[in-house]
């Protein structure tokens, strides 16, 4: 317990400095989580078989994620970023028709699946810090992930009755879920109050109710990632999907949850902010 809890804070201090600082720091650390993530993934779900050498498609993934995060970095093109993920996934291709019957279809299947569910998702933290005011609006991602998650847990072990998934996770119920959600957007709201009354930056009486929104819907979707990573894990009769971080499992352990979050947060501020 001690050392996840060491470990839970050193990860909320890298954050914080990445965070703040933005740019080239908040870039360096996304894209380091996406090679990790996707290494995770391609292990879990048998692209590499048995701790081997990585394979060419796995190969082509980590060239993808590099190509990818320069095109985020160096344009805002969304245009640029699509080519980016199209020659990725049809490079993956090239070595499974190239190499035939080295790799199964599976295999090109589920690397697609990962580049695209970590990699891709993850660096929607990155798009939201480099929104107008995205200094702030970033961490509604984490409002929306992790606070849902410690207030699931809290509600949860006070009150939970009704098994919310008791096949993929036995211990959710379905009270913890809602006191998640109903927690993240409360912690949204409250994040907004202070703001607005610390000075610290424009917020509108408007906007104070939209970061509750946007907290609490990314709550919503953030335990259905938290669920399908969790049957990942079942699927393929692994505990954690890594052991980067003590106490807590792997990248994927950790941010299961924030990287389904990442790309809706960032939308729904576009859209209910008008940014």
């Amino acid at each position: 317990m001690l050392t996840r809890l060491i470990s839970g804070i050193l990860l909320l201090i890298i954050l914080a400095f990445a965070m703040s600082n933005g740019g080239i720091v908040l870039y360096a650390l996304t894209l380091f989580i996406s090679l990790v993530g996707f290494s995770e993934l391609v292990k879990a779900t048998n692209v590499r078989k048995e701790e081997k050498k990585p394979s060419g498609i796995e190969i082509v993934g980590y060239l993808g994620i590099v190509a990818y995060y320069i095109v985020r970095y160096l344009t805002d093109s969304d245009t640029y970023a699509l080519l980016a993920i199209i020659l990725t996934i049809m490079g993956m291709m090239l070595v499974y028709v190239l190499t035939f019957p080295k790799y199964h279809a599976q295999q090109v299947m589920s690397a697609g699946f990962s580049f695209l569910y970590c990699p891709v998702l993850l660096s929607y933290i990155y798009m939201t810090r480099n929104l107008t005011q995205g200094i702030f609006l970033v961490w509604l991602i984490f409002s929306a992930s992790w606070g849902c998650d410690t207030c699931a847990y809290a509600v949860g072990k006070l009150l939970g009755k009704h098994k919310l998934a008791p096949v993929l996770s036995p211990k959710k119920s379905i009270e913890g879920a809602v006191g998640g959600v109903a927690g993240a957007a409360l912690i949204g709201f409250l994040y907004a109050w202070g703001l607005q009354k610390a000075g610290v930056t424009a917020i509108s009486d408007d906007a104070i109710w939209a970061f509750p929104l946007i907290s609490g819907v990314g709550a919503v979707l953030s335990q259905l990632g938290d669920l399908a990573a969790s049957g990942i894990k079942r699927d393929h009769n692994i505990k954690d999907y890594g052991r980067l971080i003590p106490g807590h499992g792997g990248i994927m352990d950790r941010f299961d949850s924030v990287i389904v979050t990442a790309p809706l947060i960032y939308y729904l501020c576009i859209i209910l902010l008008e940014l």
